[in-house]
């Protein structure tokens, strides 16, 4: 046992970075992996419930696809969309696929998306 003490106690010594290193070394040469097991999602007195409930998106992306076949319409709503200047709304319609709005909320998102393919637009929510 005092080889294993010995080992414990080395091991207490490393900082995190290398702790982290020993770690990915270790995974490679045994060909295994430190993930935590999936047989706790259904531990005792849980119900049956997720233990852990995936996260909601709350930041999406509206991202132009195709023009269609109304491109003076799709200018007219990106630039109301995106407050941009005339020349740079059609440089990014005409760029398209493109990313028109980044990290807003699902409604905003929505909206934007409707108002695009009315527009005549083929959109993306991401």
């Amino acid at each position: 046992m005092a080889d294993l003490e010995k080992i414990v106690e080395k091991l207490s010594e490393l900082t995190l970075l290398e702790a982290a290193q020993l770690t990915k070394m270790l995974e490679e040469k045994w060909g295994v992996t430190a993930a935590a097991p999936m047989a706790m999602a259904a531990m005792p007195g849980m119900g049956g419930a997720e233990v852990e409930e995936e996260e909601e998106q709350t930041e999406f992306n509206v991202i132009l696809k195709e023009i269609g076949p109304k491109k003076i319409n799709v200018i007219k709503e990106v630039r109301a969309l995106t407050n941009l200047g005339l020349r740079e709304a059609k440089e990014v319609v005409d760029g398209a696929p493109s990313t028109l709005l980044e990290g807003v909320t699902k409604e905003a998102a929505a909206d934007a998306k409707s108002k695009l393919e009315a527009a005549g637009a083929v959109v993306e929510v991401k």
